[in-house]
């Protein structure tokens, strides 16, 4: 029997099955397509998805294999009338390494998912098809197409927007289809040199649209269409590759020739759905299985990503008896309010971008606001949020990146480098805060890593490294992203959001925090943190 059976192998069930893995967590990953798909799909990771990426150690081969977001060139009646960068004056900054997104077709995304999976010796099981779930008291019996089963402690249905997952608990779908706002998909070659591939192409006219976009590491590109062809009766038309050629010659004003290819096409409807619930009993829905919403925005594979990373810690926890199951239950108390604010400024920047593109030089970049990077959401609600914080940063917000510099050798590093890793964090602000940071340190071991952030002062390398682990917040970046003013202990959870911001004496509210999300832990008797606890215990 397995830990986790993960049902779909898209971005949503690798980016879990990754974390899980490299938790040491027992897990499988299934899909019923027999191989794996080529289709381009999803634009890319937006900047919190990169910073989920970075954490799962990917990022780099992301970056590698995508580009930037490219400007995009907005033509009406064939002419050019207008360019736009919706990045243009955007840069990195301390608390926020990623400005924008990263272009990469899904297709390429999922092949690197795949090889870190393999580094932990799991592989994709294609070819799987789920037909049955019978969840019982310690574990879910799971029956495939082919006749055979499994059992799994656990099931997390990462199956898609048709998820057979999501159909055999019997979770409600709701929402709305529109029929009438059609729009068809799919990945075209044009003639090299005719269209600048540094460019997203978007024609638009009285009578449709056509938008193109160039896939980094190909020769092809992303294909877009306001609508399909229609019959005599008005009926549409599948799509086709001379339906392409027409509509091509049609809106560009070139020759149709100059589309040679077109492939793995597709009618897209706007969909805006959400599952009631995201868990019954031992089964869990994650990713479009749980949520569909209009393309605007891009963050359809991004909230699936960000879904996963939820919840990949929270099982490890449970499974390995650190928490009760109790904590499955923040997974949906955390993430189905994301999924609906998500469906509500997916559609509402849909109609903006169809209400720009009725006017020349109008154009896709009205899809786009600083919301749809995810930097902004966070779980302030959660049940997981300590009430508390300073500055702008409260308990459930995503944990602000700041440089640092190793206080014991001297390197350069990043908040983000501190948490990167399947732990909690605990950082402690001022002298008042070691207490509470070695107390964490002996009680929890491997799963807390405590690190004192000096400010200004740097510590002697002695003094540093006597303590559990120590920074130098040499230009402030640390303390200002977090607010802190005193001395403050900050515990950022395992997906890396602040779950804790607390004043340095009040070490019962760390100590009663760390317990909920990893068990009651007594400090190591020989210890220095447990001698003192043994003497302030009496």
């Amino acid at each position: 029997m397995t830990d986790v059976l993960i049902v779909g192998a898209g971005p949503t069930g690798l980016t879990l099955a990754c974390d899980l893995a490299r938790r040491g967590v027992p897990v499988r990953i299934v899909d019923k397509s027999p191989e794996y798909p080529r289709s381009s799909r999803s634009k890319g990771p937006n900047p919190r998805s990169l910073e989920v990426l970075e954490d799962l150690g990917v990022v780099e081969a992301v970056l590698a294999a995508g580009s930037p977001p490219l400007p995009m060139r907005k033509y009406r009646d064939g002419v050019a009338v207008a360019d736009a960068d919706p990045y243009a004056g955007s840069t990195p900054t301390p608390d926020a390494p990623y400005d924008r997104g990263r272009l990469i077709a899904q297709w390429r995304l999922e092949e690197i998912l795949r090889d870190r999976l393999a580094g932990f010796g799991v592989a994709v099981e294609t070819g799987t098809e789920v037909v049955g779930l019978t969840d019982g008291d310690a574990s879910v019996a799971v029956a495939f197409a082919d006749g055979s089963g499994a059992d799994a402690r656990y099931v997390v249905g990462c199956d898609g927007a048709h998820s057979r997952v999501r159909k055999l608990l019997g979770v409600a779908f709701d929402g709305e289809t529109d029929e009438e706002q059609l729009m068809v998909c799919g990945d075209v070659e044009i003639t090299p040199g005719v269209l600048d591939r540094g460019i997203w192409h978007q024609w638009f006219d009285e009578d449709g649209a056509v938008m193109l976009c160039p896939i980094p590491g190909t020769r092809t590109g992303w294909w877009y269409q306001s609508g399909p062809e229609r019959d005599a009766e008005g009926r549409p038309l599948a799509p086709s590759p001379d339906g392409f050629r027409r509509l091509f010659a049609h809106h560009t004003r070139l020759p149709a020739g100059h589309l040679t290819e077109a492939t793995l096409l597709s009618t897209y409807r706007v969909n805006v759905r959400m599952a009631d619930r995201y868990r019954v009993g031992r089964v869990l829905l994650a990713g479009d299985a749980a949520h569909v919403h209009a393309i605007a925005g891009g963050l359809g594979m991004n909230t699936g990503i960000q879904d996963a990373f939820n919840l990949g810690w929270k099982l490890a926890q449970v499974l390995r008896g650190r928490a009760d199951t109790e904590l499955l239950d923040t997974y949906e108390e955390e993430r189905l309010p994301v999924a609906a604010w998500t469906l509500d400024l997916t559609s509402e920047r849909l109609r903006a971008t169809l209400e720009a593109i009725r006017k020349p030089g109008g154009g896709l970049d009205s899809a786009i606001t600083p919301s749809t990077t995810g930097l902004d959401r966070g779980y302030r609600w959660s049940s997981l949020a300590h009430p508390g914080g300073g500055g702008d940063v409260r308990s459930g917000d995503r944990a602000p990146d700041a440089p640092c510099v190793d206080a014991t050798t001297g390197a350069p590093t990043r908040l983000f480098r501190v948490l990167a890793g399947p732990h909690i964090t605990v950082l402690g602000f001022g002298a008042g805060a070691e207490p509470a940071l070695r107390e964490a340190a002996a009680a929890h071991g491997d799963a807390v890593r405590a690190f004192r952030v000096y400010g200004a002062e740097a510590p002697e390398p002695a003094t540093a490294a006597a303590l559990p682990k120590a920074l130098h917040d040499l230009d402030g970046h640390a303390h200002a992203a977090y607010g802190i003013g005193g001395d403050t202990v900050v515990v950022v959870r395992p997906d890396n959001h602040v779950g804790l911001i607390s004043d340095a004496d009040d070490r019962d509210a760390v100590r009663l925090y760390l317990d909920a999300l990893d068990g009651r832990r007594e400090p190591d008797p020989m210890s220095v943190a447990g001698m003192v606890d043994g003497i302030r215990k009496g």
